[in-house]
């Protein structure tokens, strides 16, 4: 809300009544608006854009000569958890990248700890810099079958839509079949952006999903596909994971014509990665790289996630907008120079101004699984069938379990419910040894495990249930490796410097053990329980098809 005093120092500004609190100086503006390139000055008032144009003076000056100054990114659909960061520590990390607002589905976490995780990530938010929107998870757990550590029904998240809006909402089946609780939570949330999960919905079906609220997808990968749903009127949001990858396939639809329906989004993406090549600013370039028009690029980026989400004055470089501005170097190579957020150049000192991070200790002590032995991982219960995975997609197949290449994968109840163990056997991983084990496991975040004998698999799996949560690698009956994620089993307490080079170490850890050739084998192993998305997956049944 901005106060009497905010807008008369707007005006104050804007009629050079007294200097800008910030003076970006001789940069060259991208107007998104026209798509015209031109030089101006940025008059900032607080958190937001007062003025544009020459011959105004400011307390501090930003000199921009030589970059290009384009809107603060948005990303329209992430899960913080899948940096395996705090949202603290994931701020320092995407901010210098050019992520001034995200929109966040915390149910990750919430599958965990239920609503106490979503409390947590709204006191985050309030602390942080960058403008994080943080959806109310629809769909804890995924499934009404699955086993996760907590339920939100509808009543238990219907107290938030007085102020949020509704997360990605996965029971497609609930919905098709009039669950009473699944339409009573779209309900609660009805007139507010309703975030959707529809992949490969078509038909009846797609024409059923829209009708009931849902806005959007952030799991399309063919064009066909997206165009059926942008027919129907859906947002689609363009996915650039650490995972999914879908930008190359829907590429060709970034046009001057689409955009304006077209949003970027990372859903899942780990600090090595953003470390190594970059958040958003590696999805604009890439898609320029493609032979997107950069217009369309950015307003993919910017403009269209914030008017998808009611966000006025964001988006532009225009007065009244927000103050979130990022200067290039390259415009087609998206690369940052400097970042402004909130009308403050991003660094230590924005960083440390911050109050204290909340407390994250309810979310501790959340593996509590028994102990296990290699007797839990006999192959007899595996079943005649295999679950195919491919690298850069999250869809499955549903394969004969034979020939080459086979593993055994397990996934165990760890919230200490009813400590089950589902076995199925996999095919993609390219393990000729060893063991890979995680308590990250979409999304109930039960302990996944894939290996090649039952020793290694107990091994991994005890490593990680000893460390209250995390990634392990396990060869000879020994564990090789090992990533402590204790709080919720799903995020590290450490900066993300750090997480990013322990990250690096157990990749090559599990190549060298195992002989994975799979660039991020930890994830792949954590999508493998997902049973929202086609066409098979390990469940605490064993081996299901979706």
């Amino acid at each position: 809300m901005r106060t009497t005093q905010d807008l008369q120092a707007c005006v104050d500004v804007a009629l050079r009544r007294r200097p800008a609190d910030l003076l970006i100086r001789g940069a060259r503006l991208f107007d998104l608006a026209t798509g015209e390139l031109a030089h101006a000055n940025l008059a900032l008032a607080g958190d937001r854009i007062a003025a544009v144009g020459e011959g105004y003076e400011g307390r501090e000056t930003l000199d921009a000569r030589g970059l290009t100054a384009v809107p603060g990114f948005v990303d329209a659909h992430c899960h913080i958890e899948s940096s395996l960061l705090t949202p603290y520590e994931w701020e320092r990390l995407v901010l210098p990248h050019g992520v001034t607002a995200a929109v966040c589905d915390p149910h990750e976490l919430a599958n965990v700890a239920g609503r106490a995780a979503i409390d947590y990530f709204r006191a985050c938010a309030a602390g942080m810099l960058l403008r994080l929107q943080v959806q109310i998870p629809s769909c804890v757990p995924a499934l009404p079958s699955e086993e996760a550590g907590a339920r939100l029904p509808a009543e238990a998240i219907a107290p938030y839509a007085r102020d949020a809006a509704l997360a990605e909402f996965m029971n497609v089946p609930g919905v098709l079949g009039g669950d009473p609780d699944a339409l009573a939570k779209l309900a609660a949330f009805s007139g507010r952006p309703i975030d959707g999960h529809a992949p490969l919905a078509s038909g009846d079906a797609l024409n059923a999903l829209c009708a009931v609220g849902i806005a959007n997808d952030h799991e399309t990968c063919s064009v066909p596909e997206a165009l059926e749903k942008l027919r129907r009127g859906m947002t689609l949001l363009i996915r650039a994971g650490s995972v999914a990858k879908n930008l190359e396939a829907l590429a060709p639809l970034l046009t001057l014509t689409l955009c304006d329906r077209l949003c970027l989004c990372t859903d899942d993406r780990d600090p090595l990665d953003v470390r190594d090549e970059g958040h958003l600013d590696a999805a604009i370039r890439a898609a320029i790289a493609q032979g997107c028009d950069p217009l369309a690029v950015y307003r993919a980026a910017c403009l269209t996630p914030a008017r998808a989400f009611g966000w006025r004055g964001r988006g532009l470089l225009a007065p009244g907008h927000a103050a979130d501005v990022v200067l290039l170097e390259d415009l087609a190579e998206c690369r940052v120079a400097h970042v402004v957020c909130r009308g403050r150049v991003v660094g230590e000192a924005a960083f440390a101004a911050r109050p204290p991070a909340p407390d994250d200790a309810p979310f501790r002590g959340s593996v509590r699984c028994r102990p296990l032995t290699p007797a839990d991982f006999a192959s007899r219960r595996a079943g005649g069938r295999a679950i195919a995975i491919a690298e850069g997609t999250l869809l499955t197949r549903d394969v004969p379990a034979e020939g080459d290449g086979l593993a055994l994968a397990a996934l165990v109840e760890r919230h200490g419910g009813s400590g089950r163990v589902g076995l199925a056997w996999a095919k993609g991983f390219g393990l000729k040894a060893g063991a890979l084990a995680s308590t990250v496991g979409h999304d109930s975040h039960n302990l996944c495990v894939v290996g090649t004998t039952p020793e290694d698999m107990a091994a991994a799996a005890e490593a990680v249930r000893a460390a209250g949560g995390g990634f392990a690698v396990a060869a000879g009956g020994v564990c090789r490796a090992c990533l402590p994620l204790p709080i919720g089993g799903l995020m590290s307490d450490r900066p993300a410097a750090e997480v990013a080079d322990a990250l690096a170490a157990l990749r090559r850890a599990a190549r060298e053990a195992s002989g994975t050739p799979l660039a991020n084998p930890f994830l792949a192993l954590a999508f493998l329980p997902l049973p929202v998305i086609p066409e098979a997956r390990l469940t605490l049944e064993g081996f299901t098809h979706v």
